[in-house]
Order: structure tokens, then C-alpha cells, then sequence
């Protein structure tokens, strides 16, 4: 690979300590933490900095949708934080997105700000349910575009989405990829999956992994082992 992927485990846990528990069982040197809202919920920023000690890099998974001037604020204090990774839904449009970029740079942190585009958990039927008509690709291509326009980062999207639109983005967009299943593993409720392979071969910069890893008897040799076959 001429780039290095970077992993974040998915922290998605009922307890502060269950969640501390599983980090421990993981090395900063092989992967990020991503902190979502259960987990920030329960835990607060006082989690994040635990993980910070620890030496973790932080994807903070709050998927900010609110007026503009609510998400510039609330960027710039998740930003303050020292986070990697903080993030918007692109839905909320671009007056939005451009505001919570500001507000990353008014902050004294470096942290990459992305919008997520369509959930991995959503098809064609979900996306006509809740009124969009176009398809897919169209959606998501869309509101990539509107993120890149509002001069954020990179986006959040499906690993089977990023082949059809990269050339339409611009070329330093990171593709950071959630829905990463294995090989052989019943979907669950991510309905536009990929396996840790494919998911690079498309295009992804960074994978974000919860289950495969969180849910093994041993997280830290899953995490080789996905590892060891991205770079096969």
C-alpha cells in the first residue's frame, strides 16, 4: 500500500468500566479509539482524556445536526478536547458544515473534521421511506460533494460507495469506512458492508471496526489479524 490505513475500534459499551476494560486489552500503536455516543454519554470528556493518557487517538463519533451556530460551538469545544477525528451529518447542509469547520479552526487542536453521509444501516427501501428519491450513489455523491464544498476533511461512507465518486472529490478527502465485517459474518443491522480488504482496495483511508474486534475472545490479535490481511 503506498498510504498506511489507519484503524479506530468502535468503543460500544453498556459501562464506563466495560469500556476501559476492553481498551486496555488494545495498543495505541495499532489502532485509534473511536468514542461514540453511548459511550460519551456515559462517560463524558472525562473518557476521552482517559483514552488520551492511555496514548489512543480519539474519533469522536457525535454526528453533529443542529443549527449552524450550535455546531460551530459544539465543534470547537470537541475540538478543544484534542481529538483526531470529530464529525457532522452532512444532511444538516452546507451552512452548517462550513460553520463547524470554523469552528474546529478557531480551536487550538489539529483535528480532522468529516461528515457522514448516508448510514451504513440504510438502503435504497430506508432512503425512499424518509423521502429521498434519489438513488444511493446519487445521495451520497451529493452530500460528499456539499462536504467538500464546505471545505471539510473527508467524509464517512460505505467502503462500496467511494469507487463511483472519488474522482469527483478532492484528491487529500480522507474516506474513513464503518460497516467492516469479515468474512463469512451475517450483516447485522449494517446493511452496506465490506470486509477489511475490499474496503482498502477501494479506496478507504481509515477503517472504523467495533465487533469483529470487541466481541473476540482476544481484540488485540483480531486487530493483527485484520492488519496482517489489508497488507497481504
Amino acid at each position: 500500500m503506498q498510504k498506511k490505513i489507519e484503524i479506530y475500534v468502535a468503543i460500544d459499551t453498556g459501562s464506563v468500566e466495560e469500556a476501559k476494560l476492553l481498551i486496555t486489552k488494545l495498543k495505541p500503536n495499532l489502532c485509534g479509539i473511536k468514542i461514540g455516543k453511548e459511550l460519551f454519554t456515559l462517560g463524558g470528556p472525562q473518557i476521552v482524556k482517559w483514552v488520551q493518557d492511555l496514548g489512543f487517538k480519539v474519533f469522536l463519533d457525535l454526528k453533529f445536526h443542529d443549527i449552524p451556530n450550535t455546531v460551530q460551538r459544539a465543534c470547537y469545544v470537541s475540538a478543544e478536547l484534542g481529538v483526531s477525528i470529530l464529525n457532522v451529518h452532512a444532511l444538516g447542509g452546507i451552512k452548517m458544515m462550513k460553520a463547524a469547520k470554523e469552528g474546529v479552526n478557531s480551536s487550538k487542536s489539529n483535528a480532522k473534521i468529516i461528515a457522514v453521509t448516508m448510514l451504513t444501516s440504510h438502503d435504497q427501501k430506508s432512503l425512499h421511506e424518509i423521502g429521498i428519491k434519489q438513488t444511493m450513489e446519487e445521495q451520497v455523491l451529493r452530500l460528499a460533494m456539499n462536504a467538500a464544498k464546505s471545505n471539510l476533511d473527508g467524509i464517512v461512507c460505505s467502503a462500496l460507495d467511494i469507487k463511483s465518486m472519488k474522482q469527483s472529490l478532492p484528491k487529500e478527502f480522507l474516506f474513513v469506512t464503518p460497516g467492516i465485517r469479515l468474512e463469512n459474518v451475517k450483516a447485522d443491522d449494517q446493511k452496506r458492508i465490506s470486509t477489511p480488504k475490499n474496503a482498502t482496495e477501494s479506496g478507504s483511508n481509515i477503517l472504523v471496526i467495533g465487533r469483529p474486534i470487541t466481541t473476540s475472545n482476544n481484540p488485540e490479535r483480531k486487530l493483527n489479524e485484520i492488519i496482517e490481511s489489508i497488507e497481504d
